[in-house]
Formats: C-alpha cells, sequence, structure tokens
C-alpha cells in the first residue's frame, strides 16, 4: 500500500501541518505503482531527501486511461450536466482557498519557491475554479446555422474523452490549475502527470478532488519520468488530446508520438527567450521593477522571463545602474524565512545547466557585469547575473537559460531593436517601456509574441489567453481559447419534412 507522507513545517513564514499520499491517483484510490518502483523527491533548499513517491510507467497510465474511459461513458462526458461541473467546479475552489496556506507551503518545501511569492497565485488559483470556468461550464454552446428551410442546421461543442496533460516543475500548483480546470468545465476525463522533481502539490490536490466529489476517474494524478509515463501519455491510443508545458525539445517529441500513435490532437505551450525593450522615455522606476520581476520572479525559472532587456542608448548606464543596485539587494536563502526575496532553483542537475550557460557566456567573451556565481548554501542556489557586451550569436543571448540570467543589450535604433528582438526561434512573451502611447502600442504590434505586456509584468489573468508564436508553441491556456483546446465540433443536419 502506498505511504502517508506527513511533514510539520515550522518556517518563520508558515507553520502548520501537512499530510498527503505518496501513491498513484487512480480511480478514486491511491494506489502502488504496477511495477512498485519510487521517486526520490528531494529539498531544494538542503538537498535532502522529502518523501518518496510510487513512480508511474507505461502499464499504470493504461490503467489510468481504463478508468478514465469508464468514467467519460457513465458519470461524466455527456453524463454530467454543465451545472453539475460547475457545482464540483466551486466545491473545489472552495477547498483550494481553505487549505491554501498548506497548499502554498508544500511548494515552497518541494520547488523552493519563495513562500511570500506563491502566496500571491493563491487568489488566482481559487478565481480560476470559482469566478471562471465554473461559469463557463454550462455555457458550451454550438451556433444554429441558416442552411434552407427544408433543413435544421446545428453545431455542438462536445467534450473530446480522454486527455493527457504534462505539467512542468516550475510553476506545479498554477499550471495544474490552467490544465484541468477548462478540461473538467467542457466534461473531459484526465490523465495529468507531474514533474517528477515536483509531484506533491499535485498528489494533494488529488486528495481534493475527490474531497469535492468528483466522480472516480475523472481525474487521474500519475508521477513518473518523462521518457517513460509521459512518452505513454502521448503515444496512449485511448488519448485523443494531450496538453503539455515545458521545453521546446519536449515538445517536439511529444508531437512525434501523438503523429506516429493515433494522431491525437496537441497543445503545446513551450519556452521562450522574452525581449524586454525599455525606451528612453520610459519612466525607469517602473521600468526596473518590472525588469527585476521579469527575470528574477521565481529565480528566472518562467518560461515568459523577460532574459533579454534591450534599453535605448540615452538611459542605458542610468537604467543598468538602478537595475543593478535592485539585483545586489535581493536577498537568497531559505523560502520559508522572513526577509527571503529569492530560493533555490529546483534541482541540482538544472542548477548545473545554469551554470553551465554562466560559463557558456564568460568563454564566448560577455562581461558578467554582476556576480555570476553561485550562492553560498547546501541547497541549489545561483545569485542573480547580469550580462552586458553581448553579441547576436551567444548561446547566453539566443537560448533559454531558464534562470535567473539575463543580457542587457544597448540600442539606438527603433527599427534594429525590433529586429533584434524578433531575431530568436521563440515567440511567447516580450516587454515594452514607454511614456509614447503610439511608439509604445507600435512596438507591441510589431514584436512575434502571444503576449505582451506594455509598461507592466508577468500579468495573468483568468480570462486573458496565454501562448506562443513559433518555437513556444501554439494552443492557449487561459481565457476562452483555451475551452477550444478540449471541446470537438460535431455539426448536425436535420432534414425537415415541410407540410404542403
Amino acid at each position: 500500500m502506498p505511504q502517508v507522507f506527513s511533514y510539520k513545517f515550522t518556517g518563520e513564514l508558515w507553520q502548520g501541518e501537512t499530510e498527503l499520499n505518496t501513491g498513484l491517483f487512480i480511480d478514486g484510490k491511491f494506489i502502488d505503482g504496477c511495477h512498485g518502483t519510487t521517486i526520490d523527491v528531494l529539498n531544494p533548499t538542503t538537498g535532502k531527501l522529502i518523501t518518496k513517491v510510487a513512480e508511474g510507467t507505461a502499464q499504470d497510465v493504461d490503467v489510468a486511461v481504463k478508468a478514465a474511459q469508464k468514467a467519460f461513458d457513465t458519470t461524466w462526458g455527456l453524463n454530467a450536466s454543465g451545472a453539475a461541473r460547475a457545482a464540483l467546479l466551486r466545491k473545489l475552489a472552495d477547498l483550494m482557498d481553505f487549505h491554501k496556506e498548506e497548499l502554498a507551503a508544500i511548494e515552497a518545501l518541494d520547488n523552493g519557491k519563495w513562500t511570500v511569492g506563491i502566496a500571491a497565485l493563491k487568489n488566482t488559483i481559487a478565481l480560476i475554479y470559482k469566478q471562471y470556468y465554473s461559469g463557463w461550464a454550462d455555457k458550451i454552446t454550438g451556433q444554429t446555422l441558416e442552411t434552407n428551410e427544408s433543413k435544421l442546421t446545428y453545431t455542438r461543442h462536445e467534450p473530446i474523452g480522454v486527455v493527457g496533460q504534462i505539467i512542468p516543475w516550475n510553476f506545479p500548483l498554477l499550471l495544474m490549475t490552467w490544465k484541468i480546470a477548462p478540461a473538467l468545465a467542457t466534461g473531459n476525463c484526465i490523465i495529468l502527470k507531474p514533474s517528477e522533481f515536483t509531484p506533491l502539490t499535485a498528489l494533494r490536490m488529488a486528495a481534493l478532488i475527490k474531497e469535492a466529489g468528483f466522480p472516480d476517474g475523472v481525474v487521474n494524478v500519475i508521477p513518473g519520468y518523462g521518457e517513460v509515463a509521459g512518452a505513454a501519455i502521448a503515444a496512449h491510443l485511448d488519448i485523443e488530446k494531450v496538453a503539455f508545458t515545458g521545453s521546446t525539445l519536449v515538445g517536439r517529441k511529444i508531437m512525434q508520438a501523438a503523429s506516429q500513435s493515433n494522431i491525437k490532437g496537441v497543445a503545446l505551450e513551450l519556452g521562450g527567450k522574452s525581449p524586454n525593450i525599455i525606451f528612453d522615455d520610459a519612466d525607469l522606476d517602473q521600468a526596473v521593477a518590472a525588469a527585476a520581476l521579469g527575470i528574477f520572479w521565481n529565480n528566472g525559472q518562467v518560461c515568459a522571463a523577460g532574459s533579454r532587456i534591450f534599453v535605448q542608448a540615452g538611459v542605458y548606464d542610468e537604467f543598468l545602474k538602478r537595475f543593478t543596485a535592485r539585483a545586489k539587494s535581493m536577498v537568497i536563502g531559505d523560502p520559508f524565512a522572513k526577509g527571503v526575496d529569492e530560493g533555490p532553483l529546483v534541482s541540482k542537475p538544472h542548477f548545473d545547466r545554469v551554470m553551465g550557460y554562466i560559463k557558456s557566456g564568460i568563454e564566448q567573451g560577455a562581461t558578467v557585469h554582476y556576480s555570476g556565481e553561485e550562492h553560498s548554501g547546501d541547497g541549489y542556489f545561483i545569485k542573480p547575473t547580469i550580462f552586458t557586451d553581448t553579441t547576436p550569436d551567444m548561446r547566453i543571448v539566443q537560448e533559454e537559460i531558464f534562470g535567473p540570467v539575463v543580457v542587457v543589450i544597448k540600442f539606438t535604433d527603433e527599427d534594429d531593436v525590433i529586429r533584434q528582438a524578433n531575431n530568436t526561434i521563440y515567440g511567447l512573451a516580450a516587454l515594452v517601456f514607454s511614456q509614447n502611447t503610439n511608439r509604445a502600442l507600435d512596438t507591441a504590434h510589431r514584436l512575434k509574441a502571444g503576449t505582451v505586456w506594455v509598461n507592466c509584468a508577468g500579468q495573468l489573468h483568468a480570462n486573458v489567453p496565454f501562448g506562443g508564436f513559433k518555437q513556444s508553441g501554439f494552443g492557449r491556456d487561459l481565457g476562452e481559447y483555451a475551452l477550444h483546446n478540449y471541446t470537438n465540433i460535431k455539426a448536425v443536419q436535420v432534414g425537415l419534412q415541410r407540410r404542403k
């Protein structure tokens, strides 16, 4: 039988207890994996073992798919009204709200995320369920279409069936809600794989889903490795849609697996190398604060991180001075300690990857304007790092680092900076700072990105779609657009017998 993990939090920012089951969650029950193997879950703040969770394999995915299909055919899908789905989503939101401190603490323990930072997301998470997607559940409607008087023609937006969802380790709880909320609102059943690095909040959420009253089999949670459980989800013949958030490299593999199995639908939210353009008429206080948020929030482990800052020559020196001071002032340490601004990176492999990029920048001739060093401690800490004197061909300019590492580039010509900003394989997000409305909006419209923040950074709202252009993926999370990921459109044409 799977183990129950108990933990007592004694940090300065939150004190309390949690208890969660470490098994796979399939058909409404926590169970051991078919092979009985486990995954070590480490605390990135200390590098020490937190607990072990059951490892899901291809065989476990198959068991979960059968349970999900049974639920879809009997208690969910077309058998559960929109009003019933909405009520369950609201109940889940109430439970999340009641346990929000606990969920935030689990996330900080498992991911290293700054506790106060995740606290800012708690109300957003509840909002997604209670006030947004629960509201959509009974409004999934088609159209009546005029053809001719001898025919009634209409469309139906029907749930797809069993869908697979694979989420990353940088925002485990938030991205779980982004995925499952629209899928549940539209009547689908779910096989969800959290990252092997951060499975704990997903397992706690599974218990809340059960407590909320969702029928068994509607949501199944399978922690596992991407090359095993993730690959099985992407290739499974009875999973008809897969949604993935993660790296572009893995996104390609998922597309290949999907095309070689049942040609399942795919929605991908992938990497980014977001430009942040600061014109010489920008409010510098605002621009500096937003630039720091844009790259150092969650230690830069953000797909939309503003990792390329382009600053117009007239304010370059002053911006760099203020931005550097901001980076130097950041306090790094235990996410549960008061006064801490940044915690550790998620894992030792990722720590090594980011340090490798810093080494690459130095070897290719960039100037380390500030830091470039790891932070002392037992965990996986890296200080905010600022590079200058870069060239467009450098890896630190072109490749997604996914850490607290930023390049600051001087520009003079407006057309040239837009060309440089678009000179990337990615197109997830961009930022523009200018008090000239015409210039700001013209720049926003010329940038090839799915989201452009003008005079702000990192703003996310339940009703605003999020997703990318180019190799940042396709499909959208959030907003009405996310519902389109999880419905099939059926046209019904009914011949009418006209009375003579």
